[in-house]
């Protein structure tokens, strides 16, 4: 009994954020919020350069990926640039505009005229700026960039505050340029004439690797739209089930009129927000274990920010939460954890088994307990136990597409 879609280049690995906090969510560095995935002057001509033309120090994902371009474009995002001023931002600013031309729109610190420094407040200064930022994502603009240092937390979360209250993702960028860091030459570019011991203040918070909450696969708007129709689906048809009402006092009161279906809707009350995910590694900006490790591992640094296709093979409910369950291909294992395909330490589960969108929970209930439910089901099935045949009716047969 299988409901299998295929989730079209429709997912975006990133970052997670979540209120207060440094999170990443495209795989680089991450911030607060909920979301983020991760660029300064380039002549028009750049518009046209294939990757292998483009020079070294701006290839991304975002300017080189067709499928990850057209994901994004089909999404909501945030890509907000960090570095120090002359390492490269505006280049690649100016690059991400000729690749997504009126999809996008630049917000470059430079044309507020607030000089990069290290403050012990964030200037009213940065109010006009946010003005126009939230301006952007009022009018639905797909591509908002945002071109400063980013060497203060606080001014992140207020970045991170904007995004999640218009369902941004965010990613970080970085310019790779080889005088990123180099005090003594972005002394000579930076158009502010910074001293060198000016750029020494800001440098060592741009060298911290700020992690997310977690990371993990964002769906675009449309995949997440019929992720949420077909769970919809799902429960009406579950709810009006005569196998389903056998079981029903698990989810409500004693049913006696058989006519009368279950509302599952109204049991899993809550929903997770517009743009649903998978998560791939819970970090705790930081403070998980495994979490400074898992953020250096060159596949997830190669991945953030890059569109995937993953594969919903199942939905399924409990008495606690209801869900997707993702089939990873090797490729995404690449950036799945070890440790996490396990509820006891002598579980022995394949790895990925936990992998899974959340499509909501019961009153008091965390979304985290999702994945271990989907766990138990795996068990289950390593048992040989495959559930009621009853149940097949209720699952349409065959590939079903979700476009993404």
């Amino acid at each position: 009994m299988s409901y299998r879609h295929w989730l079209k280049a429709g997912d975006l690995f990133t970052s997670g954020l979540t209120v207060r906090g440094f999170d990443l969510h495209q795989k680089n560095k991450g911030f607060t919020k909920k979301s983020h995935t991760f660029l300064p002057k380039i002549f028009r001509k750049m518009s046209t350069q294939s990757s292998k033309e483009r020079p070294e120090n701006l290839q991304f994902p975002f300017l080189d990926d067709d499928d990850t371009v057209s994901t994004i474009k089909e999404s909501k995002t945030f890509i907000i640039l960090r570095g120090l001023p002359g390492s490269g931002k505006s280049t690649l600013a100016h690059a991400i505009q000729d690749r997504y031309k009126d999809a996008c729109r630049i917000i470059s610190v430079d044309s507020y005229k607030i000089v990069p420094a290290v403050r012990s407040t964030i200037p009213e200064d940065y109010s006009k700026m946010d003005e126009d930022v939230v301006d952007c994502c009022k009018r639905d603009i797909s591509v908002v960039v945002v071109d400063d240092t980013h060497h203060e937390r606080e001014r992140l979360d207020q970045l991170f505050d904007i995004a999640d209250k218009y369902r941004y993702k965010v990613i970080f960028a970085e310019p790779k340029t080889q005088w990123k860091m180099d005090c003594l030459q972005l002394k000579e570019k930076n158009q502010w004439k910074l001293s060198v011991e000016d750029l020494k203040k800001m440098k060592p918070n741009l060298e911290k690797e700020f992690l997310p909450m977690y990371f993990g696969w964002f769906l675009n708007r449309k995949t997440s739209e019929n992720l949420r129709k077909i769970g919809q689906a799902f429960l009406d048809e579950l709810g009006s089930s005569k196998a389903f009402k056998k079981e029903s006092k698990h989810f409500a009161p004693a049913i006696e009129d058989p006519k009368l279906k279950i509302d599952l809707t109204s049991y899993f009350v809550k929903r997770p927000p517009s743009v649903l995910h998978c998560t791939t590694k819970y970090t705790d900006f930081g403070k998980a274990p495994g979490a400074e490790e898992y953020a250096q591992q060159e596949a997830v640094k190669a991945a953030y920010g890059k569109a995937f296709t993953l594969t919903i093979s199942a939905l399924f409910i409990t008495t606690k939460t209801a869900g997707a369950r993702v089939d990873l291909t090797d490729q995404d294992l690449l950036l799945w954890p070890n440790d996490v395909d396990k509820i006891q330490p002598t579980d022995n589960l394949p790895k990925g088994s936990r992998a899974h969108v959340t499509l909501g929970c019961a009153s008091g209930i965390e979304a985290v307990q999702t994945g271990i439910d989907l766990l138990e089901f795996v068990k289950l099935e390593k048992a040989g136990n495959k559930g009621l045949e009853t149940v097949q009716e209720l699952l349409p047969h065959g590939p079903c597409p979700l476009n993404g």
